[in-house]
């Protein structure tokens, strides 16, 4: 199985880190957030990659182009134009990199991929949002369920941590930012079937309207529901969450040991 990743969009909610770089190559740790999303497949045994590209979508080809140097120790003797490899470290990936255009919408991206993964199952997800969900347990029930379409529905965190007042003025509790308001959410992490591309019309289709609402309407959607971790990376702040939880060890979508 396949997994195609969103990772055209402009991220202008977060300008202060793409205008330079795509949203899906800021960094956690030290290493773009859209590795951290493909090392959670891969963890799982899905190892093929179709990552849609848009907006400065070469930094994203030059970095897998040049993964070795990346990921590596390397002897550089430019006397003798040579690059000796010290210490290697591969993933056994295999990733396909397709220009979906600067301006198409999330539909039109999916639906200009449809050759790659022709008539099989595939998962799809977003470059800019990072979650723990068991992905053998959402493909296990996406066939359960045979839909055209499985979601994974979560509850996002609430911004702002909460108190409780008793009477006029008595403060009784705190919370740390709690869930928001117990209403479930997109939260990408989809497993499709290929009669998600009959809903697509072209580049201008918006994923998450048109296609999705229409397959609502045929009941061929289903929503995994997850209640563990999940956060999307749409401003500074979030960035800088996910940044600390991976530089103080406890980074909950890092499921992988190495």
């Amino acid at each position: 199985m396949k997994t195609v990743i969103l990772a055209g969009g402009l991220g202008t909610r977060i300008s202060e880190e793409t205008d330079l770089k795509p949203k899906p190559m800021i960094e956690i740790g030290g290493l773009p957030i859209l590795w951290h999303i493909m090392k959670t497949y891969s963890f799982y045994g899905f190892h093929e990659f179709i990552i849609c590209l848009g907006y400065r979508g070469y930094i994203i080809k030059e970095y897998f182009a040049n993964y070795f140097l990346h990921m590596t120790d390397v002897m550089i003797d430019i006397s003798q134009n040579k690059i000796d490899i010290l210490h290697r470290k591969a993933e056994p990936w295999k990733i396909t990199l397709i220009d979906t255009g600067l301006s198409t919408m999330t539909g039109g991206r999916i639906k200009q991929i449809q050759k790659y993964v022709e008539d099989q199952t595939f998962f799809l997800t977003y470059g800019d949002g990072l979650c723990n969900v068991n992905i053998n347990d959402l493909l296990s029930f996406h066939k359960s369920h045979k839909s055209a379409l499985t979601v994974t529905a979560v509850q996002p965190p609430g911004r702002f941590g909460t108190m409780n007042v008793s009477g006029e003025s008595k403060v009784t509790t705190f919370q740390e930012k709690p869930k928001g308001d117990g209403n479930w959410c997109n939260g990408g992490f989809f497993v499709c079937d290929s009669p998600v591309f009959d809903e697509i019309s072209g580049n201008e289709a918006i994923w998450e309207r048109e296609p999705m609402e229409n397959l609502a309407k045929k009941n061929e959607i289903i929503a995994y529901k997850h209640n563990d971790f999940w956060h999307p990376m749409d401003t500074l702040r979030d960035k800088l969450h996910l940044d600390n939880l991976w530089k103080t060890g406890k980074a909950p979508w890092k499921v992988w040991n190495d």
